[in-house]
Formats: C-alpha cells, sequence, structure tokens
C-alpha cells in the first residue's frame, strides 16, 4: 500500500546553542531573596536542575553581572554561587572563556537513577507500570524456544524488526481500523526509543516543539537534551484546550508536536473525537509532524477502546503523523518492544538512525512479544479487571485517609493525577520517602520548573493492599506538621 502523503524531507540547518542565555536560566531559578544564604539556595537549585537534566551538561553558564541583573541581585551573590558549583564539581572554568556546568564524580543524573531499582522495601508509587504473571511468561518462553533455536543459525539481526513482529504490529493496526502494511512499521526498544528517534532525525537543536503540560517525564528530557525549544499546551482535569493548540499550530508553527491523546499521562483524560480532527487540521495547515503516543490505548477500563488518532484523518493528511506505542503498559516494562508507524520512507530512514545505535532489538524479546500479542484477546481482559479493582482500591484508601484531595476518575490509563489543594508535593514526596513510600511530585511531569507542586500522580499498579498502606503512609507523613521545602539529598527516582 503506498503512502497516502509524499514523505518530504527534513531541514537539516544546525541550530545548536551551548551557552545558557541569564534571563533563561533565571526563569528556572527560585526568588533569591526569599532564603538566606541566596548564594547556598541557588547553587543548589542550579546543581538540582544540571542533575535533572533541565541544564545540559558542558554548557556555559551567564556571566556573572548578566545573571546578578536577571536575578535582581548583587554580583557578589552570583560570584558566590559560581564558587559554590564549582567545589562542588557541577560547574568548572575555563581561562577567559567563563564557567561551563559538569557532572560531579560519583553523582548520575536523575535520568539513570530513575531506571534503577529501590534500594530499599519502600511501596513504589513513582511507577505507573504493571508486571507481567510468572505463568504468562513461563509459558510464553517455552512456547517460542523452537523458533529461537531456528534463529540462532542466523546472524540475528534486524534494524527494521523481526518481520513477523512488523507483520503483528501492522495487522494489529488494520484490526483497529487503519489500514497498515508491515513497511510502515519500525519496531524499537520501547516507546521512549521510537520517540528518540524521531526527535532526532526529525528536529535540530533550536526547533520549536509543541507538548502537553503536563505530559510524560521522560519524553520532555529527550526533548531537553535534544536542545528543542519545548511550546507547552494544557492539558486540565477536563482535557484540552483546542483553540490553544489551534492557534498554537498557526503563530509558533512547530517543527513536531508530542500529544498523548488515549488516557493521557499523567491526567487520564481522552480526547474526543471532533477534537482529533481539529488537531489533524492545524497540523496540516502549518506543516507540523505529529508524534502520536498511543501507549495507554488499549487501557480501557470505562469506555471503549479508542481507534488510532490517524483514522480521524482524510486519506491526504495521514503523511505527517508518527504513531508509538510499545508493550509495557499493557504487558511488562521489561520487554522493552515498542513501535512506530510511519510513511515506509520515513520508516526506513529511522531504521539507518537506529543502526548508529543498537543495529536491530533481542530476537528473543521480540519472538516473546509476537507471541504476548498473539494472545492479547485472552490476556487483555483480565489486566483490565485488575486494574479496574485496583483504581477502586486507590480511590477508596483517598476518601478515608486524605478526604480533602481531589480528583478525576479516569475512564482508562493507570493512574490518577491528585490536586493536594496547596503546593507541598515535592516536599511530601520527599517526607513520603521516611515513611515508606516512593512518588514523585507533579513538577517532573511539567514542561517548565515550579508548575504541578499541588498534584502527585498516583498509580493504581500495586495490588489493593499495597496503595492503602501507601496512601495511609501518606496521610500520616503529611499529619505530623506541614511538609518542609525539599532537601537537596538525591533519591533514587523513576518516572514510567
Amino acid at each position: 500500500m503506498a503512502d497516502a502523503h509524499p514523505y518530504r524531507p527534513v531541514d537539516r540547518v544546525d541550530r545548536t546553542q551551548r551557552t545558557l542565555g541569564s534571563r533563561q536560566l533565571a526563569a528556572m531559578l527560585p526568588d533569591p531573596s526569599g532564603t538566606r544564604p541566596a548564594y547556598r539556595h541557588l547553587a543548589r537549585a542550579i546543581s538540582a536542575l544540571i542533575l535533572d537534566g533541565r541544564i545540559a551538561l558542558h554548557v556555559k553558564l551567564p556571566a556573572e553581572r548578566e545573571l546578578a541583573t536577571a536575578l535582581h541581585t548583587s554580583r557578589a551573590t552570583v560570584t558566590a554561587v559560581y564558587d559554590l558549583l564549582r567545589e562542588s564539581g557541577y560547574a568548572h572554568s575555563r581561562q577567559g572563556s567563563g564557567t561551563w556546568t559538569a557532572l560531579p564524580d560519583g553523582r548520575a543524573p536523575s535520568g539513570i537513577t530513575r531506571l534503577l531499582g529501590p534500594q530499599d522495601t519502600a511501596i513504589d508509587l513513582a511507577r505507573a507500570a504493571p508486571g507481567l504473571p510468572e505463568q504468562t511468561l513461563t509459558e510464553a518462553l517455552a512456547r517460542i524456544a523452537p523458533q529461537l533455536a531456528e534463529h540462532v543459525h542466523t546472524p540475528g539481526y534486524h534494524p527494521y524488526g523481526l518481520p513477523e513482529l512488523r507483520a503483528a504490529v501492522a495487522e494489529r493496526f488494520t484490526r483497529r481500523g487503519l489500514a497498515t502494511v508491515p513497511e510502515q512499521i519500525l519496531v524499537t526498544s520501547g516507546a521512549q526509543h521510537a520517540l528518540t528517534l524521531v526527535l532526532g532525525l526529525l528536529c535540530r537543536p533550536g526547533d520549536r516543539v509543541m507538548a502537553e503540560n503536563p505530559s510524560y517525564p521522560n519524553a520532555l528530557d529527550a526533548m531537553r537534551r535534544g536542545r528543542l525549544r519545548t511550546v507547552s499546551v494544557p492539558v486540565t482535569d477536563t482535557g484540552w484546550d483546542i483553540e490553544i493548540i489551534e492557534s498554537t499550530l498557526r503563530q509558533v508553527v512547530p517543527q513536531l508536536a508530542y500529544l498523548i491523546p488515549d488516557f493521557h499521562n499523567p491526567t487520564g483524560c481522552l480526547m474526543p473525537g471532533g477534537e482529533r480532527v481539529r488537531v489533524l487540521h492545524a497540523a496540516q495547515r502549518s506543516g507540523t509532524w505529529l508524534v502520536i503516543d498511543e501507549t495507554l490505548a488499549d487501557l480501557a477500563l470505562d469506555v471503549p477502546a479508542p481507534p488510532p488518532f490517524v483514522t480521524h484523518a482524510t486519506p491526504d493528511r495521514t503523511g505527517q503523523v508518527i504513531t508509538i506505542g510499545s508493550m509495557s503498559k499493557t504487558h511488562w516494562g521489561g520487554l522493552r518492544i515498542g513501535w512506530l508507524r510511519a510513511p515506509a520512507r520515513l520508516v526506513t530512514e529511522l531504521a539507518g538512525q537506529r543502526v548508529a545505535t543498537d543495529m536491530g532489538g533481542s530476537v528473543l524479546d521480540q519472538l516473546l512479544a509476537l507471541t504476548l500479542l498473539t494472545q492479547a484477546a485472552d490476556l487483555l481482559p483480565p489486566r483490565l479487571e485488575q486494574l479496574r479493582r485496583r483504581r477502586t482500591a486507590l480511590a477508596a484508601a483517598l476518601t478515608e485517609h486524605l478526604p480533602q484531595w481531589t480528583w478525576q476518575l479516569p475512564p482508562g490509563g493507570l493512574s490518577l493525577w491528585v490536586d493536594l489543594g496547596e503546593p507541598i508535593a515535592s516536599a511530601l514526596a520527599e517526607r513520603a520517602l521516611d515513611y515508606g513510600v516512593r512518588i514523585e511530585g507533579g513538577t517532573h511531569f511539567a514542561t517548565d520548573p515550579g508548575l504541578f507542586e499541588q498534584r502527585l500522580r498516583i498509580p493504581y499498579t500495586v495490588p489493593p493492599d499495597a496503595l492503602h498502606e501507601a496512601v495511609r503512609r501518606m496521610a500520616t507523613a503529611l499529619a505530623d506538621g506541614p511538609p518542609h521545602p525539599p532537601t537537596t539529598r538525591q533519591q533514587p527516582r523513576w518516572v514510567a
């Protein structure tokens, strides 16, 4: 099947910027007049931003006088900030060329620590990802053993993905209402890998990218590390403001837009069909690539599972829409199997880019994924029923122990987006760790620093008893007094 819209190549102009502007940095920092000594407060904030990836490594910090002006503080204060950053290893100076960001020995960026398993016995509510039943995995492994034996006589490299798996994913799209052939499918190591490949091919540093606010933290990290300029559009408890999306596409003309329309992470909202049509039309007029994240599309708890986003487009408006998905939320993140659907020529370019990093995914994992996908009709209904029970248990626990908090019950997905009523989320998350609960404050889902301090994303992916105990512990932590501003201790973090 030919692609309905001709593939258009991408502008390759490099706009790399290695200097951080004084106003840009000032906007990310707290008011220095609010605490004493101000220089230590600012140095801690910059250190945290470097570890969190919001300030890239090896970029030049603003001149002291410029930053002092932007912060409305003295140059002596900024000099002390930079001295402290150099002493702690977060910066170094080059004679005559300024001060540059660095990573201290023994510290790791939070993007790495998020991937590390908990080192304690805390109830983990930072991960909105289910496990895979042991029996299901055991039976699937036994089933694929003969197939794997056949593959060991081949080189085992499949940069496009295992042909059988590409065909199965294409058939899945077709069954959901979007005619697809294997040539339009690229198998990746998860949806995050798919997004990173797309950003690397279609965008260059300095390009504008539209993203929802709040959004998936790892996707936002990928944009920041690509030095892309994020333009945010709000998602509230009631959904998207399509007029803002339309005006943003018309006025900003972003190179790419990343959207999660199906049980949005973290709000749980589902975009109505009419709004999807309007987004498609607006993106087509602006020439913007749409990247639609359907990772959660199958997790419909109270409504029918939505059809692919592209089914709302006319045949001549599908060429600049890329759909990504994975098995992490429906099956198990440990599989590291994802995919993207795009015009066949674009899939070829993305496969070429992929070879530079991993040359192709594991044959074993892909065979396992293929087996699980073929059993989806049997495996998914019990998973959905399990999630409904856990969602009910979490809502009941919050009503019992923290009735002052509010939330909207989502029609699908894996978590509640809870409003605490006051901006204490980061401080509460840090205190909760002392009570044996690992959770992330809403700021990690924000496109800009300081937003959503009144929010927590609470997944319902652990058993009901664990959910009830976790909520009880958080209530106890809150009852022990107002949470203090978070310290600079770096807890292992994992947002999925």
